[in-house]
């Protein structure tokens, strides 16, 4: 069955984005190779949010890092976006449950602290992947909005890059 992965950068204070959700202190780093990442994924699911600040992106010299891709905007105001992208406006649980059983790649929870709480509340999120940057920015949106407790991860990997400091860290989420 397909894994459902966060994958996200965040502060060490624990902040995915900046209060207007921007990215812009997010550490490049050329040991993090981007197109392999991407590869390894053929599903994107994230909220409006989300959608709104990584549409035109740029990351790691990749004009259009959703090209080929299935992407999966949930938004009950978004009517419409480009060419290949869909517009959920339905339970994402179901959705993303749905997601799973079919083949294909992983599914990339691409951003959205809020998201990422209903689906690992519905029990639907396989790891959570941070990479943790050296940097604090004391408020802006969180790695996860409040809610139930998640215990018992296990740590999968653990790697610094020692040239920019960015801790790379992967816990799988035990089933329900």
């Amino acid at each position: 069955m397909r894994r459902v992965r966060y994958s996200v950068a965040a502060t060490l204070d624990g902040f995915i984005a900046d209060p207007n959700g921007g990215y812009d202190w997010i550490v490049m780093d050329e040991e993090i190779d981007f197109p392999s990442m991407f590869a390894e994924f053929d599903t994107f699911v994230m909220g409006r949010k989300t959608w709104d600040v990584s549409a035109t992106a740029e990351v790691g010299g990749m004009d259009d890092m959703f090209s080929g891709k299935e992407v999966i905007v949930f938004s009950r105001t978004l009517k419409s976006a480009r060419p290949g992208v869909t517009i959920v406006d339905t339970d994402p649980a179901e959705t993303v449950r749905a997601l799973k059983q079919k083949p294909g790649k992983d599914i990339w929870l691409f951003g959205g602290g809020s998201m990422f709480r209903t689906l690992a509340d519905a029990g639907l999120v396989d790891t959570v992947e941070v990479a943790v940057m050296p940097v604090l920015l004391s408020q802006g949106v969180p790695l996860i909005t409040s809610g139930t407790r998640i215990t018992g991860m296990k740590l999968d990997k653990c790697e610094t890059l020692p040239k920019s400091g960015i801790v790379m860290l992967s816990y799988t989420i035990p089933s329900k």
